[in-house]
């Protein structure tokens, strides 16, 4: 008698622990495609390509389903080898890279 007063308390606490719950819609393993090789930005840091959004600072991509967010860093190997800016300013720096190195030879 008295090791059913312990059991029953112990095994409710024991079984507890092992519920599973599904997680919420929308948090699947999604990785947006690659960037093309060469990406020209505007004045904004921003991409957009196959449903994606891509966001560039400090040298790093991430990417999100909306411009909004929630971003999500970008794999290294889906990386553009190049990013270059427009620069609607007048003068040489149109035809500059962000490493400020001239594009005209």
């Amino acid at each position: 008698m008295y090791r059913m007063l312990i059991v029953a308390p112990l095994a409710a606490l024991l079984l507890t622990a092992c519920v599973m719950a599904p997680a919420p819609g929308g948090y699947g393993a999604v990785v947006a495609p690659a960037l093309p090789v060469i990406v020209e930005l505007g004045a904004e840091p921003y991409y957009y390509q196959s449903g994606y959004h891509y966001y560039y600072n400090n040298d790093r991509w991430s990417y999100s389903n909306s411009r909004s967010g929630p971003w999500v860093d970008l794999p290294r190997s889906h990386y553009p080898k190049e990013t270059r800016f427009k620069s609607h300013a007048g003068g040489r720096d149109r035809d500059q890279d962000h490493d400020h190195r001239d594009r005209r030879y």
